[in-house]
């Protein structure tokens, strides 16, 4: 099922059981759908790569799944849906760990929350490796080339305010690039501040180290010495400063 589904009408068999998914549950319904028009959240739109009981979703997680919805007054986000048998109470510690991010101008403006709601910014646009491949045509080294550019420097930023993100050596889901070539860190569920930020250690070797991504760019970049990529890496690793980072941009070709 797809399409745009008013609020109202998640009181069905077939949508009631998203909200409190995977185990409907009548009363903790109730209180969700409660929360959503807290959140001034109008309707679902049933749309994306993914499919959850039959209803077409954005992303599906251990902890979450993420739908578009329509916001009272015409707008449009990203809706983050705690599922009832996460290993965690609530949604305070990815709000928080946002909240980091987007004061650092990185990651979906967050908009409102709730125990089992997040609203924020809707990113449209393509994971990185389909847009890696799908480059095309003139100028295409170029817009890899300042996509990687800026996306290591968003990885810079959270190393420098000492925010670990924890999933971007699997960076095919945490990484959307928008119509406009701009990236974008998404998904803070597990991000930290307690141990040791290694954003660009990790985004490095998935974008260029050992990966089938990091082939793809490598070909299209025209990269070679792997061994100097992965020494200034290490020398990043043991000094992240900035120096450090610029010398590995240095090395890649990026700058």
């Amino acid at each position: 099922m797809s399409g745009l589904i008013p609020l109202k009408d998640l009181q069905t068999e077939a949508l009631g059981p998203l909200i409190c998914y995977p185990r409907f549950e009548g009363t903790e319904y109730l209180r969700r759908l409660k929360e959503l028009e807290l959140l001034n959240v109008e309707a679902l739109e049933l749309s994306g790569p993914l499919k959850v009981l039959n209803l077409q979703v954005l992303g599906k997680g251990c902890v979450s799944i993420v739908v578009a919805a329509a916001l009272k007054g015409g707008g449009r986000c990203a809706l983050k849906i705690r599922r009832v048998d996460a290993d965690r109470g609530d949604t305070l510690h990815e709000v928080e760990m946002l909240r980091r991010a987007n004061a650092a101008g990185i990651g979906p403006t967050i908009y409102g929350y709730t125990q089992n709601f997040i609203t924020m910014e809707l990113i449209e646009g393509e994971p990185m490796p389909q847009w890696v491949t799908g480059l095309r045509g003139r100028g295409s080294k170029e817009r890899l080339r300042r996509v990687l550019e800026r996306i290591l420097r968003q990885a810079r930023l959270l190393d420098s305010i000492g925010l670990d993100h924890g999933e971007l050596s699997r960076a095919p889901k945490h990484i959307i690039v928008d119509r406009v070539d701009r990236p974008h860190i998404i998904d803070f569920e597990t991000a930290s501040v307690k141990r040791r930020s290694s954003n660009v250690t990790a985004l490095t070797q998935y974008l260029l180290i050992g990966s089938r991504v990091a082939r793809e760019v490598s070909k299209r970049l025209r990269i070679t010495g792997e061994e100097r990529v992965i020494e200034a890496l290490r020398r990043y690793k043991r000094e992240p400063n900035d120096g450090n980072f610029e010398e590995l941009l240095t090395v890649i070709g990026l700058i």
